[in-house]
């Protein structure tokens, strides 16, 4: 495997179906295992680094948003606790809520919920914890329409970048990619290429 490091704090990656984007972040938070090389996190392969505590760090966010049994309000604190963290206050969920254009209450049946608000709920799960350092995002506006999804990852990447978190997003929007991102992979079936600073 080539060697590709990622220091910039959002990377886009793009490329065609089935050239591995999604895989590629799977390998990252140790949820699939290369077959052969290393990856490091902080000058640390992960084989050596606790599955569990890597994901309260890198934490990943599906195409397809895992949501849970119970409210908005329990989907957006399930992460803080299993960390044994302390849950934020309802007013910062509104707040995230509010960031994301998910005017919903609280206490409603996050089974309830479209398509495109469960993903910006899955979001805001993973934009809430404490412990996250890096953010992977497999096709975060896939469930949005256009303005919404501008609109969604401006202030994802803002909240990142405002929070000195890393941000690698997979995107079929070259687009978005593009305009957002301030290193760009290409990936195809056999191989990848980096674009450079702010394509």
């Amino acid at each position: 495997m080539n060697h590709v490091k990622i220091e910039e704090q959002v990377t886009g990656i793009v490329g065609q179906s089935g050239s591995g984007k999604s895989t590629f972040l799977r390998l990252l938070n140790n949820l699939d295992t290369p077959s052969k090389g290393n990856i490091y996190y902080n000058d640390r392969s992960l084989v050596d680094i606790d599955p569990i505590k890597l994901r309260q760090k890198v934490v990943m966010v599906p195409q397809t948003p895992v949501i849970f049994d119970g409210t908005i309000y329990d989907n957006l604190v399930i992460g803080h606790e299993f960390c044994g963290q302390r849950s934020p206050q309802e007013k910062e969920l509104q707040e995230m809520l509010q960031m994301l254009q998910l005017d919903k209450d609280l206490y409603i049946n996050a089974s309830e919920l479209s398509g495109g608000e469960k993903q910006r709920l899955a979001l805001g799960r993973v934009l809430l914890m404490d412990t996250a350092e890096v953010y992977l995002l497999d096709e975060p506006s896939s469930a949005l329409d256009d303005k919404t999804a501008e609109h969604v990852l401006g202030k994802v990447i803002d909240f990142s970048k405002n929070h000195d978190k890393q941000l690698i997003m997979v995107t079929h929007d070259q687009d978005l990619a593009k305009k957002y991102a301030d290193k760009l992979i290409k990936m195809d079936m056999y191989s990848y290429n980096v674009e450079g600073e702010k394509v």
